[in-house]
């Protein structure tokens, strides 16, 4: 019987180590993909939240769509979150380094949190923020031991393994699992993930991308419209029939990486994606 929520022991130790932390954290940057801004929400915000100020990173931003990213930062603002959305792998860290500089104690260094579930791009904003080479710094006193600090300009920031909800509803798993964010295998084999996630883009009105790649239409089941996709694609076993396991793992990995166009999961004013499910 596969499990259906991945919660591995680092991560249950990263959250213990960041809950004893937390009352010495001057700020708290939590990284979200812009895709799904709720479903990749962190559970660790309520360990800060509303003692430290949290600033959100909208990840990925490149492969949303830009007007329902701006629907996302104009909600988050309302909520009394500044956020940026960002491809991070272009940079665009200026605008964030400015507001540390501006943050900044007088007498100390800024100390800060990032956070962020598993392959948001939480390492990726760190690497920007800090520099690829960053050394890590020593203890400093006061402060728990055993998590990783690195040194900025002005700031000390300290890493935390992704971290997802152990309670979180299973279905959520399977819908961050979809992003990248979390390992399907764990959750069911890649076929019926494929499936699961074929009938959610049609019912949300998010094919066309698939359309454009590969001319494959929302026409049928969600069995024969995978299947047509293996043998559009070539994945097929000897004998030409199409091997579907590899035919979901194409689709979920294109699904994944922007492969099948900039698509946002949600809206601010929709109810929980999971629920959908």
């Amino acid at each position: 019987m596969p499990r259906t929520v991945w919660y591995p022991g680092h991560m249950a130790k990263g959250r213990r180590q960041l809950e004893a932390l937390a009352a010495n954290i001057d700020l708290l940057i939590e990284v979200r993909d812009a895709r799904a801004p709720r479903l990749t929400s962190s559970p660790m915000l309520s360990l800060f939240a509303p003692k430290i100020e949290t600033m959100v990173v909208l990840s990925k931003a490149d492969l949303a769509d830009e007007k329902v990213t701006k629907l996302w930062v104009d909600h988050l603002k309302r909520e009394g979150l500044q956020a940026w959305p960002l491809d991070l792998r272009k940079g665009g860290m200026s605008r964030i380094i400015k507001v540390l500089t501006e943050k900044k104690p007088a007498f100390r260094d800024l100390r800060m949190a990032v956070v962020g579930t598993p392959n948001v791009g939480k390492s990726m904003l760190i690497n920007q923020l800090v520099g690829r080479k960053a050394a890590r710094v020593g203890g400093i006193p006061g402060i728990t031991k055993g998590v990783s600090w690195f040194k900025g300009q002005g700031f000390l920031l300290v890493d935390s393994p992704g971290i997802l909800d152990p309670h979180g509803d299973a279905r959520a798993h399977r819908l961050i699992s979809w992003i990248g964010s979390s390992r399907g295998q764990v959750i069911g084999n890649l076929e019926e993930h494929a499936k699961d996630c074929i009938r959610f883009m049609i019912d949300k009105d998010l094919w066309r991308g698939v359309e454009a790649a590969w001319g494959v239409k929302p026409e049928g089941t969600a069995d024969e419209i995978l299947e047509s996709i293996g043998r559009r694609l070539g994945r097929l076993k000897a004998g030409g029939a199409v091997d579907m396991e590899a035919a979901g793992r194409v689709f979920i990995d294109s699904f994944a990486t922007g492969k099948l166009g900039r698509m946002s999961l949600e809206r601010p004013q929709d109810p929980p994606l999971w629920e959908s499910l």
